[in-house]
């Protein structure tokens, strides 16, 4: 089907209904509430319209508005976001942010590094949004900042916070496919300290996700005629304490265990385990100085099975510490420090290296002068397998009228191979180098009390991509290897906006992309796979009383499975309801329907997504 033009015509309408005001930077502020402040954009507190990056953020608020099934439900649709999902909950899922790759996003989760060192994904789907507090996306290069992995951008997630001395919630929710939910949590403030424990449970039976491929000569393998189900258990632990007028401490625990089932696999079942243990140390001195140290461990743990029998292993745990100094200096703000990070794998499988390390050193400079913001960071990384990599980016904005801000951005990152494309037993190749790439962003923006909008263009070169070599095929190898042959440019805009008209609360946003191969050879040209070149997102709410009703309208243009663009979906567009009613203050019930419409479409390639479905939830909010 062709891109539905009119879904792009309505977020663009709802972009530009909200009019211009003042959004002058004030300089960096000591904040501390999350719902004020963005962190991710330069590893400090900044008001949102400080910000000189292109910034997204999903509250907690807006959260509990939209009631997702899930986080990347959550993410579908947003600003330079495009989702590959083999198959509905909790199937595997893969983040593409401004057409870079899949594992060109770095992902954190309360400030701790995320993902499988083997594949390079984090495993989203295995998130449960139940426990989330607030999502912060920040789109464009920031290896500068968090070093390998943040080629395209930056995805925070935080867990939930306390709202206020006491503050219990509980949730349960049944629909279709037999989903059902549970979830229950308490946070509060007492004296000088604060905690957090939540936990959530939710399974489904599922849908039969994988299609098979028609087009095969002889009988498929991998394809079964079953409902591919999906089961997660999760839980988060948290607390802090203030320790006189400059001591802070805060320590987090998250740990989500789940099992699925699916199709198009020499295994169709596992059982996976995500996990973070973080703390924070933090000394704010009567002058214009703060340290922070931070350390964490993160773990992603994997068993495959087939058919209940036990076939592999791949876990991946991940260490890492950061100390950091942030010094107000004649206005600015010197924000400098070292980072270290260690990698293991443990795995069935024999990787000829099973660990590696990374130091790095960095330094921030944040200025304001009258109208103008600055913001300059360089980092040096120094990885134990393939040496040193040099980064750096600047970024400026300037007021130059009470409603508008321009801003414009270069920036470089890189994207080091995993321990699959490096140390795969007959596949690795320890020789290769780092992805690298260079960005350039030009930005406008505008805020007033009735809304705000956003528009951005960017291009971001990558040299260096690893991919297939079937010129490196030897006794050793027989199938070949990576190397580092591909060359891509991408270019983009998106047209981001939110406003409150005649009582509806709108959020919008469309966006243009053009990622292509740069590479010598048949695909030079072709779209990078899985990235829809046109996407657009719609939200309105309107509270009636004690009603509340809603939609989201999602759209993304054709896409490719493949390199060669020869597996071509088509595109789509799909339609969610919602409407809740308060049976007492604290007392919520809702019914969401999501692809009302029932559209038939991929997101990868043979495999289903759900059609029309629908969830019944029942909430109570304490405090």
């Amino acid at each position: 089907m062709q891109f539905p033009r009119h879904c792009l015509a309505v977020a663009a309408l709802a972009v530009a209904s909200s009019h211009i005001s003042p959004s002058h930077a004030s300089g960096p502020v000591a904040a501390t509430d999350l719902d004020e402040v963005v962190v991710t954009a330069s590893r400090t507190a900044l008001t949102q319209d400080q910000t000189l990056a292109a910034v997204s953020v999903i509250d907690r608020e807006r959260i509990e508005r939209l009631r997702p099934p899930s986080l990347p439900a959550l993410l579908r649709g947003l600003p330079g976001i495009s989702l590959a999902n083999n198959g509905g909950p909790g199937k595997s899922t893969s983040l593409y942010l401004r057409g870079t790759e899949s594992d060109h996003v770095l992902v954190l989760v309360d400030g701790v590094k995320v993902g499988s060192a083997t594949s390079g994904g984090a495993a989203l789907q295995d998130i449960p949004v139940e426990l989330v507090e607030r999502v912060e996306i920040v789109r464009g290069p920031f290896s500068s900042l968090y070093g390998s992995e943040a080629l395209g951008g930056v995805v925070q997630i935080f867990t939930r916070r306390p709202r206020g001395a006491f503050a219990p919630y509980l949730g349960v929710g049944a629909g279709s496919e037999r989903t059902r939910s549970l979830s229950a949590g308490v946070a509060g403030r007492a004296g000088e300290g604060w905690y957090s424990l939540g936990a959530a449970h939710a399974e489904t039976d599922g849908i039969d996700a994988y299609r098979g491929d028609p087009s095969r000569a002889t009988p498929e393998p991998y394809l079964d005629r079953d409902r591919d189900g999906y089961r997660n258990s999760s839980a988060t632990l948290q607390g802090g304490y203030r320790f006189g007028d400059h001591w802070d401490a805060e320590a987090r625990l998250f740990r989500a265990q789940a099992h699925n089932e699916y199709d198009g696999s020499q295994n169709n079942e596992a059982d996976n385990v995500q996990q973070v243990v973080a703390a924070r140390l933090r000394y704010t001195a009567d002058g214009p100085l703060t340290l922070v140290l931070n350390a964490g461990r993160s773990a992603d743990l994997s068993d495959a099975y087939m058919d209940g029998v036990y076939s592999s292993t791949f876990d991946t745990r991940r260490e890492v510490a950061s100390l950091q100094a942030d010094i107000g200096i004649g206005g600015g703000l010197l924000s400098a420090g070292v980072d270290w990070q260690g990698d293991e794998v443990d795995s069935t499988t024999v990787y000829t290296v099973d660990r590696r390390h990374n130091r790095a050193l960095f330094a921030q400079w944040q200025q304001e002068i009258g109208d103008h913001a600055l913001q300059a960071s360089l980092r040096r990384d120094d990885n134990s397998q393939f040496g040193g990599r040099t980064t750096g980016s600047a970024l400026w904005g300037w007021d130059f009228a009470d409603a508008l801000r321009l801003t414009a951005s270069y920036g470089t990152a890189f994207k080091a191979p995993t321990f699959n494309e490096l140390y795969f037993t007959g596949y690795g190749n320890p020789d290769l180098r780092p992805e690298t790439s260079d960005s350039i962003e030009l930005g406008l923006r505008g805020e007033h009390g009735r809304g705000g909008w956003a528009i951005n263009a960017f291009q971001t070169e990558i040299d260096d991509l690893i991919a297939y070599d079937s010129r490196l095929v030897d006794d050793t190898h027989p199938y070949g290897q990576p190397n580092n042959i591909d060359r891509a440019r991408i270019r983009g805009l998106e047209l981001v906006g939110h406003a409150t008209l005649a009582g509806w609360l709108l959020q919008a946003n469309a966006s243009w992309l053009d990622p292509r191969n740069d590479s010598h050879g048949a695909s030079e040209g072709h779209v990078l796979p899985r990235r829809a070149r046109r996407t657009a997102r719609l939200e309105a709410d309107r509270e009636l009383g004690r009603f509340s009703i809603g939609a989201t309208v999602n759209a993304a243009g054709t896409r490719f499975d493949d390199l060669a663009n020869r597996k071509r979906m088509a595109g789509y567009a799909t339609v969610d309801l919602r409407v809740g009613y308060a049976l007492a203050p604290q007392w919520q019930l809702r019914l969401g329907t999501d692809n009302v419409f029932d559209r038939d479409y991929e997101t990868a390639k043979f495999y289903r997504q759900p059609g029309r479905s629908w969830l019944l939830s029942l909430r109570y909010s304490g405090g």
